[in-house]
């Protein structure tokens, strides 16, 4: 294993698209989706441990979740646990792994990961982010892995590839939001366009002088840290300076405005498991596509749906097609999948009339 290679595991989100699976007090990446006893964070640390030394993975996560990660990944020191006093999005969440990891190692190759993707093909993820990490050791690039599309799906952003190339790996032309399902369609069938997966990899030389140069007003903040980071005072520091960050995504601030970015297209069974649909997607299903978690379900004149209740509980499910059935500490959704990006005003309007009680 290089010791110059990092893994920086983003774990702060409240995956709200998963309620009522998903909760403020217990949010996705604890969850496991499965029932293999292995949560989302736990299946990725254990995968980034096959390629990369153990003490080089961090785990940047809400201060709130601090010993539920510490108790999900005992192996983990507590130094490797960065903890953000507040949500700012993935911009300064990177910013602050890239400024820790500074002061341990200036020479560190880092791949980001969010701790909620499901990886199938473990074998061909690692040969293609090892491949990713010596390619930025030589290059000053941002690379990020595009996954190649099965089908026109308008719920990830897209990755236009130019034909330009850097060491072999080609440049990228544009990144461009959730499209249409016309315009994903178009995508698709161009060969052009891969899928943004929302996994990067450069090193830290190169991360920090791209936050210097296009977004400097977060970069001049954790200037003012250079020399606690590693140290007693760096946790001060964060939580005073944190709610000046801008809200803002890696991709807003870096990946969209930079000149130096490449993308590895792959095809390693990737999902962002970032909403039912997805997860319904990659689940074992009987032979009218559906597909039962945790619980149990017959199904009579239905199909295309997902069910998932407390253990031991049963579901009865008659005429409905293309439904989420998700019951969870006392509440119960029932939704149409084509509708599921409204389950985000769902919990809005919940906690408008209850308060917190089912948040």
């Amino acid at each position: 294993m290089n010791n110059n290679n990092y893994c920086v595991i983003m774990s702060g989100g409240i995956g709200s698209r998963f309620w009522p699976f998903s909760r403020e007090a217990r949010p996705k990446q604890f969850l496991d989706f499965f029932g293999t006893g292995r949560s989302l964070l736990r299946m990725t640390v254990d995968r980034f441990k096959n390629i990369l030394p153990l003490e080089n993975i961090f785990i940047v996560t809400n201060e709130i979740y601090a010993e539920m990660t510490i108790k999900e990944i005992p192996e983990l020191d507590r130094k490797q646990i960065l903890l953000e006093p507040l949500r700012r999005n993935t911009a300064p969440c990177i910013a602050y792994a890239s400024y820790h990891i500074n002061a341990i190692n200036p020479d560190a190759n880092i791949v980001v990961a969010p701790a909620d993707h499901l990886i199938l093909k473990e074998d061909e993820f690692e040969a293609i982010l090892l491949k990713g990490l010596d390619f930025v050791k030589k290059n000053p690039i941002l690379l990020t892995l595009g996954i190649k599309p099965n089908r026109p799906e308008t719920g990830y952003g897209y990755i236009q590839i130019d034909e330009e190339k850097v060491d072999g790996i080609n440049k990228v032309k544009v990144f461009t939001e959730k499209p249409n399902y016309e315009l994903a369609k178009i995508f698709y069938e161009s060969g052009e366009f891969l899928w943004n997966s929302g996994l990067f990899l450069w090193s830290n030389k190169t991360i920090l002088k791209a936050f210097h140069d296009l977004m400097p007003e977060i970069a001049n903040i954790f200037d003012q840290g250079v020399g606690l980071y590693g140290t007693d005072q760096e946790k001060d520091f964060i939580e005073k300076q944190y709610a000046y960050c801008p809200n803002i995504s890696i991709d807003y601030a870096i990946m969209e405005k930079a000149s130096n970015v490449c993308v590895i297209g792959a095809d390693f069974g990737w999902s962002d498991l970032g909403t039912w649909g997805s997860l319904h997607e990659i689940s074992d299903k009987d032979k009218d596509a559906n597909v039962t978690l945790t619980s149990e379900a017959l199904f009579f004149d239905s199909s295309e749906n997902i069910v998932t209740l407390p253990a031991g509980k049963l579901a009865i499910v008659q005429g409905l097609n293309n439904y989420i059935v998700a019951e969870s500490d006392g509440v119960l959704l029932i939704c149409k999948k084509e509708d599921e990006q409204r389950i985000k005003q769902f919990v809005a309007d919940t906690k408008l009339k209850f308060g917190d009680k089912y948040i």
